[in-house]
């Protein structure tokens, strides 16, 4: 049986990763055709990265989930720890690629090439990330955890669910969700194709 939690988790992993793997492909696709990318698109999607991932999911994972696994097992808390640290400095990282964007959009041509790279390493960063969860963490968890902690955790990412994993709640994200979905390129899983 699956729990809620880690089918919230990679519902919102897969999300993630559709908004992030957009961003490259815009980019790309810009790069090719020498145009500039359509900022407010990206800003919209950085600002997603920031505000839902960043400030709620890792939360959720760090201050439940892996106090939970830590609790019930030694194995895994150098990969938690990492973990853990990765949350940490995520928010330092998504402002770098959030100031890289405004320099490129400010300065022009001279910063494309700094803010592709800073996305691309963010990219990376990310998406290992949330590979190591998915490969160790979660079915880690699915066999150590008891019953009450499954219900905890089921409770807990319940709550405020990622509007781009088709969960539609009633607050304030329904407008940047279908901002995105409307800017995105299509090919990616996101939005219409331009």
């Amino acid at each position: 049986m699956t729990h809620a939690t880690v089918r919230i988790i990679r519902q919102e992993h897969a999300a993630l990763s559709a908004v992030l793997r957009a961003i490259v492909f815009l980019l790309e696709r810009h790069r090719k055709k020498g145009s500039l990318p359509d900022f407010a698109a990206l800003r919209a999607m950085l600002f997603y990265v920031d505000e839902f991932p960043e400030k709620r999911h890792h939360r959720k994972e760090t201050e439940i989930l892996f106090p939970k696994l830590r609790a019930r097992t030694p194995i895994s808390r150098e990969l938690l720890d990492r973990l853990d640290r990765d949350h940490a400095h995520g928010e330092r990282r998504i402002r770098d690629v959030e100031h890289a964007l405004l320099a490129f959009e400010m300065l022009g041509e001279s910063r494309r090439e700094a803010f592709e790279k800073t996305v691309e390493g963010y990219v990376n960063f990310y998406l290992n990330h949330m590979a190591s969860e998915e490969r160790e963490i979660l079915p880690l968890a699915e066999r150590v955890l008891s019953a009450n902690d499954w219900q905890d955790l089921d409770e807990a990412f319940a709550q405020n669910r990622d509007p781009m994993t088709g969960h539609v709640p009633d607050f304030e994200y329904n407008a940047l969700f279908t901002r995105i979905v409307n800017m995105a390129p299509a090919p990616i899983g996101l939005g219409r194709a331009r």
